[in-house]
């Protein structure tokens, strides 16, 4: 209190009033205190002038003021205040009784707290070990889990389920990894997830590798059992059409009515296997082959792997280079060992790398391009080409080359299927088309001359009819439809079914040959190396036979009888040729031409007849002994004649069991044909130097029972066949009738000579009209004009003679 009544003696200062400046800034500054503004502004004006005296001058003067002014307050208030000590004094009681309760207060609350005091620090203990320990549980719990999923890995590692195995793997690494509390165990999981992965990846490289050394035994037997089953296929198809043909071949003949019901048995694809779904990692085998260990499981295993560690690229490139490889393996052909051995094991083994490869293009994702395998393809087509051509033009063989065109058929109808072109492959059997006729051509060529070779020249004998069959009905070689009683002998030798075998498997081999080699009609062509076959090869045979094997009537008559059959035989060829090329027979028909083994079949009635011309010309020796200068004309023949009607007759008779009335005919024409003109060589011969009337009279008589014999074979052939075999003695007939006739001038008539003497030749006439005396000659000699009044025959046969001689 004292102190503030010295202060309050103080006494302002009044100094520097005068100053008006001063005064302005010490009412600025009062100014802003009382606004209770900044006096920053102030401060930093008052140093930066230099004058802070001034400042703290006006400072205390706002400091002294106000001290006047709170005197004053307190001056105007002195008696409440002293009201308020007094209360503040009787209050001063009430601290004291207020100090003490907090004292004793506190007294209690000390006693009372300290054993919570304690509790709580005891909890507070409490609640940072709970916390631990929570802490502790919920890395426990990380840990138990990533154990377990380690131990999973492991579990799957050993169990071969790679899959799974990356997938805990991933899951280790994505969810724990950077979580896991312990360092030491993280250090450790960085360094085993990598070797986990690449042992994953050497086990599914190993698998991978061995699934390669695998598929190549699986490709093979795949590859031959798909080609079982199209060459299956194509034999049922062709039973199915050797049903048709039966019935077809049974409606023809009319033999009975059937009706066929030609039901096709289904196709088993035997490729089409289930394999049980028991893959390792639940990868199925996309189409599900499993047949011959065809399992892709390995396969699509070690590619979903790959994807897994992000190696789908690397892995695709090292699948593909590694099949390619493997297909250049394929194609190497083996030197040791003949491609007839080894051929169906070579395109076995390309057959089933692309069935297997189609199985992976198709159920395998993205794994290898539709393109890679074109290009594959493409590759596999050329190199087979390739090999077909130096293969075919080694081989000397068309039995060869027949098994090889057939599997290379089965082999393009097979991967066909797949989806594969194979006109390259075809287009390189069409090719070697001529190569494999002229080597089949050379073949059945050796076995037509080795079938001729054994030909006994006798009648077959048939004692079953199942030999009957064999021999006469398979080629259609009979001329009735009624089974005949056995023992039956037939027309032909055993040469003629034997040789109709030969030309049947012929045709069954080009037909086989042309089919299923892309080119749909080839009957044409079967046609064309048939007609081959027959002209060239069997009828050249035929010839050669005939002209060094045959020497007797007997072996003449039996090959003639053998051409008149196989004449028959060769409708047939066609026949099956149409058939088995799929050529309905009314089109085969109208294509015909005429018979191929014409020229055998003329020099065989050639043969025939030139033999029995021999045989003949024996007996016409005998025309020596006719007396030509006689007085009596003969009534029953000359002697040569009676000989040769005997031999005709016993020929004939024995003819008729073996050759078909044509050639029969034909063979008699050419008889008599020859008897004819030894009959007229004998007269125009100079061993006859003249004969009589009664001479020719006795010749007129030998023509009429040559004659007569001629029209005794209308009982064997048409009466016009017979009339034909009367035009075989034209020639002896029309000279008898001219040197009979009364009036042989009209010889020179030439429309009676071409009526009555069209086979005369004038020379012949000439010289044999010369020969003949009338008996007037010897009794009426001397007296030639006598002797042409009675004799005008006479007269006219001189006028003929002359005439002749003036035309020669």
């Amino acid at each position: 209190m004292l102190s503030a009544k010295v202060r309050r003696k103080i006494a302002p200062a009044n100094g520097d009033t005068d100053n008006s400046a001063d005064k302005q800034d010490q009412l600025l500054l009062s100014a802003a205190i009382y606004n209770g503004e900044d006096l920053g502004p102030s401060v930093r004006k008052a140093f930066a002038s230099g004058k802070p005296e001034t400042l703290l001058h006006n400072l205390r003067h706002f400091a002294r003021s106000k001290e006047s002014e709170i005197e004053e307050v307190c001056k105007a208030h002195y008696q409440d205040f002293i009201l308020a000590v007094d209360d503040l004094r009787s209050l001063l009681s009430d601290v004291d009784s207020l100090k003490s309760a907090l004292s004793d207060s506190n007294s209690k609350l000390q006693s009372v707290a300290g054993p919570l005091l304690t509790s709580l620090d005891s909890y507070l203990e409490a609640q940072t070990v709970s916390h631990n320990v929570n802490l502790a549980l919920s890395l426990i719990f990380s840990c138990i889990k990533l154990l377990e999923l380690c131990s999973r890995s492991n579990y799957h590692l050993s169990r071969g389920n790679f899959y799974m195995a990356l997938k805990c793997v991933d899951s280790i690494e994505t969810d724990f990894l950077d979580k896991t509390p312990s360092s030491t165990l993280k250090r450790m999981l960085e360094k085993k997830i990598p070797d986990i992965r690449s042992h994953i990846e050497r086990k599914v490289s190993k698998e991978f590798g061995d699934w390669l050394v695998e598929i190549r035994v699986v490709s093979r037997n795949l590859g031959q059992l798909a080609i079982g089953q199209a060459s299956a296929a194509r034999q049922r198809e062709e039973d199915l059409r050797i049903k048709q043909r039966q019935a077809e071949e049974q409606s023809r003949l009319s033999l009975r009515d059937c009706v066929y019901a030609l039901q096709e048995e289904e196709e088993e694809d035997g490729l089409s296997g289930v394999m049980g779904d028991d893959g390792k990692d639940g990868y199925g085998n996309g189409g599900g082959n499993g047949l011959l260990g065809f399992d892709l499981t390995p396969l699509y295993r070690a590619y979903h792997i790959h994807q897994t560690l992000g190696l789908e690229d690397r892995f695709k490139q090292y699948y593909f280079e590694n099949r390619k490889l493997q297909l250049t393996s394929d194609f190497q052909v083996s030197s040791m060992t003949p491609f007839l051995e080894s051929h169906q094991t070579f395109f076995a083994q390309i057959a089933g790398f692309f069935i297997v490869e189609d199985q992976i293009l198709r159920t395998g994702g993205d794994l290898i391009s539709r393109m890679k395998v074109e290009n594959l393809w493409e590759t596999a087509v050329s190199k087979m080409c390739s090999v077909l051509e130096d293969q075919f033009s080694r081989m000397q063989t068309a039995n060869h080359l027949l098994l090889i065109k057939d599997y290379v058929s089965l082999l393009g109808v097979t991967l066909r299927r797949y989806g594969y072109p194979v006109d390259a492959l075809l287009d390189v059997l069409s090719k070697h088309r001529d190569k494999y006729h002229e080597l089949l051509l050379s073949d059945c060529r050796k076995q037509i001359a080795e079938a001729l070779a054994a030909d006994t020249f006798e009648q077959m004998l048939m004692k079953k009819e199942y030999e009957y069959s064999m021999n006469v009905l398979s080629f259609q070689l009979q001329t009735s439809d009624i089974v005949p009683a056995f023992p039956y002998v037939a027309p032909f030798s055993s040469t003629v079914p034997d040789c109709c075998r030969i030309v049947r498997s012929f045709i069954e081999d080009s037909v086989s040959f042309m089919s299923y080699g892309g080119q749909l009609e080839f009957f044409d062509v079967v046609k064309k190396y048939l007609d081959r076959f027959l002209s060239e090869v069997l009828d050249e045979a035929l010839l050669k036979l005939i002209s060094t094997s045959v020497h007797g009537v007997s072996q003449a008559m039996q090959v003639a009888a053998n051409m008149a059959v196989l004449e028959r035989a060769c409708d047939f060829f066609f026949r099956h040729a149409a058939q088995l090329s799929g050529i309905p027979l009314r089109m085969a028909e109208r294509g015909r031409r005429q018979f191929p083994l014409n020229n055998a079949r003329d020099a065989a009635e050639e043969m025939l007849s030139g033999l029995l011309k021999q045989k003949v010309d024996g007996f016409m020796t005998l025309i020596e002994n006719v007396n030509w200068m006689a007085d009596e004309p003969t009534q029953s023949g000359n002697e040569y004649v009676n000989e040769v009607m005997i031999y005709l007759e016993t020929l004939v008779s024995t003819a008729q069991q073996i050759l078909p009335a044509p050639v029969l005919k034909r063979v008699l024409q050419d008889v008599l044909s020859h008897i004819s003109e030894m009959i007229v060589g004998a007269l125009l011969g100079d061993s006859v130097k003249r004969f009589s009337v009664n001479a020719i009279m006795g010749i007129d008589v030998d023509i009429r029972l040559l004659e007569s014999f001629a029209d005794n074979q209308a009982a064997l052939f048409s009466e016009g066949d017979a009339n034909q075999l009367k035009t075989a003695l034209a020639e002896a007939r029309q000279l008898i009738n001219l040197l009979l006739s009364n009036h042989p001038e009209n010889f020179l008539n030439p429309v009676i000579r071409g009526r009555s003497y069209n086979t005369l030749d004038y020379r012949k006439v000439m010289t044999i009209s010369e020969k003949l005396r009338d008996p007037s000659d010897r009794l009426f000699g001397t007296f030639g004009s006598r002797a042409a009044r009675q004799n005008p025959k006479k007269k006219s046969l001189d006028t003929l003679i002359k005439r002749l001689k003036d035309v020669s």
